[in-house]
């Protein structure tokens, strides 16, 4: 098994692809762990690579409006809610997968730029409704079609299929990651499974 790893990874992939930097290190690994299988590691080394790249490119994007990737989730989860394109500060929390105390903060800067309104709920006088203004609203536009455009550039490389495929991969891996821990969530609740 190690001689295949080490092969696998210390050529060119089925693809004809150039060694990279993970196939030097997982190289690395084979030959001083041999009894162990490396065969996960490129996988997950080249996602995490590309979160990393993939995220610089994606923030220049909204710098270029001077919010950042926290921010242009607000605003993001605001404009797809439709009019009157407004949403509760815990709503916002849990689409955004943050904390209470990092959402304030996300709307207080949103709020000094005039990009959002918070404002009492009619319906519930304990909450707030927090709403995309009028630049906010210009501004999400703006940025969600440059933001589509730069998501489209970065995978221009895949054929429509490369893309469907790594796409339905991707997807399983996180529907099985996330899987592992809703139901730690749910037992920890309570809840049944």
């Amino acid at each position: 098994m190690a001689y295949y790893l080490l092969v696998n990874y210390t050529t060119p992939g089925a693809t004809g692809q150039a060694r990279d930097q993970v196939d030097h290190a997982v190289a690395q690994w084979v030959e001083q762990r041999p009894d162990l299988d490396f065969s996960a590691m490129g996988v997950i080394a080249r996602l995490a690579r590309l979160n990393a790249v993939g995220g610089r490119a994606i923030d220049r994007v909204f710098e270029s409006a001077g919010v950042d990737r926290g921010e242009f989730n607000v605003l993001a989860s605001l404009r797809r809610e439709g009019a009157p394109f407004q949403l509760t500060p815990s709503e916002l929390t849990d689409r955004d997968l943050t904390t209470r105390g990092g959402m304030t903060k996300r709307l207080d800067r949103l709020e000094s730029r005039g990009l959002v309104v918070r404002r009492a709920n009619g319906a519930d006088r304990r909450s707030l409704l927090v709403s995309l203004t009028a630049a906010g609203l210009e501004v999400i536009d703006r940025l969600i079609e440059q933001h589509t455009a730069n998501q489209a550039a970065a995978l221009s490389v895949l054929s429509a299929e490369q893309r469907q495929a790594l796409d339905d991969a991707v997807r399983r891996l996180l529907s099985t990651l996330e899987g592992t821990h809703a139901d730690a969530d749910a037992i920890d609740a309570g809840s049944p499974s």
